[in-house]
């Protein structure tokens, strides 16, 4: 509720106007303050992700602080791994790369952003590790730097090599059994194949026989 003092020799109307504008300044005032106050310090990252060996991955953050930044703030980005004070990976401002990513870590970030992405790319078994982002810049009351508590814990999924599908499975298998087969004949086969010699023999044998018995028969039979 606003209270009306009059001015001496003011307008009464002018009066009004500014005592009701005079709380929503304040409001407005008290706010700003207020904003300000509850801007706290966190960099945020998911807690877990996974990827596929060979494949890529993308990690988001972003960041909040409560100072107010220097007039050149030179805004940095590093990336720890392992543990909290793990080695570090990466840095945006000189450049640096560790050995084990060399030509795998791109950072999708630009001054003065306040979020980005790193990937990692054709992920390897050891990448498996909890990674930490880091941020330093400068502010009006000097440099300031602090990290993602908790990191991201990155789980990679290994893809088996001792799978084969069923057309070269069967097709190995087909082979293995000619294989088998020309270097052991059949014994069945065998068997069929002695039993059709023992017969031919057998009958070029008897044959000429048959023929000497026939031929004596017709000689001694009576003539008509």
């Amino acid at each position: 509720m606003a209270l009306l003092v009059p001015f001496p020799g003011g307008n009464q109307t002018m009066d009004w106007i500014l005592l009701l504008l005079l709380p929503a300044a304040c409001l407005q005032a008290g706010n700003s303050g207020r904003s300000n106050r509850e801007r706290r310090l966190g960099v945020q990252q998911p807690t877990r992700l996974s990827g596929v060996q060979g494949d890529s991955i993308e990690i988001p953050f972003s960041f909040s602080f409560p100072w107010e930044l220097a007039k050149d703030p030179q805004m940095r980005i590093l990336w720890r791994w392992q543990h909290y004070h793990g080695e570090f990976i990466y840095n945006s401002s000189s450049g640096f790369i560790h050995e084990h990513f060399k030509d795998r870590l791109i950072l999708n970030w630009t001054q003065p952003q306040t979020s980005g992405v790193l990937r990692i790319l054709d992920l390897k078994e050891k990448d498996q590790t909890v990674y930490f982002c880091q941020v330093r810049l400068n502010t009006k009351d000097g440099l300031q730097e602090w990290q993602s508590t908790d990191g991201t814990q990155l789980t990679i999924t290994r893809v088996s090599t001792t799978m084969q599908s069923p057309s070269i499975v069967t097709s190995a298998v087909t082979t293995a059994g000619l294989e088998d087969t020309e270097g052991q004949r059949n014994p069945s086969l065998v068997n069929l194949g002695a039993m059709v010699g023992v017969a031919v023999s057998t009958a070029v044998l008897i044959t000429p026989v048959y023929v000497l018995m026939i031929f004596l028969w017709w000689k001694k039979r009576p003539a008509d």
